[in-house]
């Protein structure tokens, strides 16, 4: 039976307990004084008011008053530094030469030598005020009005709530624009509908400008094509002659290097960082060996942890960009009166989870020991293969939009308190960090990270079999949300700025 406790480092003066610990039990020589939930922190040494707390072998928290070994530690006893001097970090762990077996995957050839994971036809919207429309075009190719068009995974109404009352060269209306352009050029896309209202900030003519490289697109305005009634008729018009060409695409053994996985994590809590997170750090840097890409996001939640980051990038410019990302939130959060320090959800509180270091450490774990290539803005294209990291808010699905926008084709996402996160046109793997999850949620789960505490399995495993579900996921196979339809309505994209 494994220990109830699990120490991550010998610098490390406080261990995770694995399950609930009582008082008067004992770990590591040291008698529990209160009741420990499971997923929480016990001292195993004591600490004065001030002393750091020490968790990864990296400062998690301070002391706010005195800790004796045994004490549970958490937000009553423990908070964030008032400054984050120097930390510890532990160096990169050296990646992995190049793999003794290539490897490759079921996949789609697209034009420009771009390959699908999935083929799906999109209904694009510029605008809030067509996205009824969209959906409603959308809605004639469900369920058996798809069956005509064979090997077509579905069509998708990607609609959101901006696009209007935003300066015309604004950040928040360019940043808009690059995302549905990025959208529109997914290899996923077999083809594309622009839809505009006509008269919008967002115009559906720059949009089109910005997609000229998409070889099957097409576009209206709702407006101009004679209103509501008319606009799906000729929209679904549209979309048939897209799954006519969707219809021909056939899926043929492609290298790994045309993948490119993002990373997410939600609904965190203390095992994300040391089963699920750690575990698709592995599958990634096993990507990474046969020449992928793998995006590194949620820009808040690296925060306290760049260093770690820093350590691996591959100049001293992409370090620097870094740490300007870094800046710009911690000036944004403050124009608002808020402080990155406050990043940690009630969720992940109740999971054990103390402090931004603590969640952000476990995070980073996601990203494997990868030399960090490049740092991206949001919904930028990936410049080139490796880890890259791209800026971006730390809720969930607008990370991920952003991602697919730079041109992720699959999503590898972990949760300790559970998600039912699904998206298109990119499938999306999830990851449970604890057993217990993966039982009460075994439907909306992919992955169980859960035996590496509960039956010893090694993270090196896990991570392994992690890598071989997303390349059967990159072949066709369907995930968990996939087999549910979700991913609709995970479409977020972030427009920072004002509305007007």
């Amino acid at each position: 039976m494994p220990p109830p406790f699990l120490r991550l480092h010998d610098r490390d003066n406080v261990v995770t307990a694995l399950t609930a610990l009582a008082r008067g039990d004992e770990v590591e020589g040291v008698r529990v004084r209160a009741p420990i939930p499971a997923g929480h922190k016990l001292a195993v040494r004591p600490m004065a008011a001030g002393d750091p707390v020490v968790k990864y072998a990296n400062v998690i928290a301070v002391a706010t008053q005195a800790i004796a070994a045994g004490d549970h530690v958490h937000v009553h006893n423990a908070a964030m530094p008032e400054t984050l001097g120097p930390r510890h970090a532990n160096g990169a762990v050296p990646t992995a030469g190049p793999p003794a077996e290539a490897r490759t995957f079921q996949g789609i050839q697209r034009a420009a030598g771009r390959v699908a994971t999935r083929n799906y036809v999109g209904v694009i919207t510029t605008v809030n005020c067509s996205a009824t429309v969209a959906r409603a075009i959308a809605e004639r190719f469900r369920g058996p009005a798809l069956e005509r068009w064979p090997g077509v995974d579905g069509v998708v109404p990607l609609t959101h709530a901006y696009g209007c009352a935003m300066g015309r060269d604004s950040e928040g209306i360019r940043t808009l624009r690059r995302t549905l352009a990025g959208y529109a050029r997914h290899p996923n896309f077999a083809g594309v509908l622009l839809l505009g209202l006509g008269c919008e900030s967002n115009e559906l003519s720059a949009l089109v400008e910005a997609c000229a490289d998409v070889p099957h697109l097409r576009s209206m305005d709702v407006q101009s094509t004679g209103g509501t009634i008319e606009t799906i008729e000729a929209g679904s018009r549209a979309v048939a002659e897209l799954l006519d060409i969707a219809a021909g695409a056939q899926r043929t053994p492609q290298p790994i290097s045309h993948l490119s996985l993002g990373l997410q994590c939600g609904g965190s809590d203390a095992f994300s960082g040391v089963t699920a997170n750690p575990a698709l750090g592995v599958a990634a840097d096993l990507l990474v060996s046969h020449g992928a890409t793998v995006i590194l996001s949620e820009t808040p939640e690296v925060y306290g942890a760049e260093h770690l980051l820093k350590a691996r990038a591959v100049s001293p410019e992409v370090a620097a960009t870094l740490d300007r990302r870094i800046a710009w939130w911690t000036r944004h959060a403050a124009a608002d009166g808020g402080t990155l320090n406050d990043n940690p959800s009630a969720g992940n509180i109740a999971g054990g989870i103390t402090t931004i270091l603590e969640k952000s450490l476990g995070a980073v774990a996601k990203g494997g020991a990868s030399p960090l290539t490049a740092v991206i803005e949001y919904a930028e294209p990936l410049p080139r293969h490796g880890l890259v990291f791209m800026d971006s808010p730390g809720y969930d699905p607008m990370s991920a939009t952003g991602q697919v926008a730079s041109g992720a084709n699959l999503i590898a996402f972990t949760t300790g308190r559970g998600s039912t996160f699904g998206c298109k046109p990119a499938p999306s793997l999830k990851l449970a960090t604890n057993s217990d999850l993966y039982r009460r949620m075994r439907d909306d789960i992919d992955v169980n990270c859960g035996d590496i505490l509960e039956d010893g399995v090694s993270v090196a495993a896990k991570g392994r079999e992690v890598f071989e579900a997303l390349i059967a996921l990159a072949s066709g196979e369907p995930s968990a949300s996939e087999r549910l339809g979700f991913g609709d309505a995970e479409f977020t994209p972030w427009v920072p700025g004002v509305i007007t």
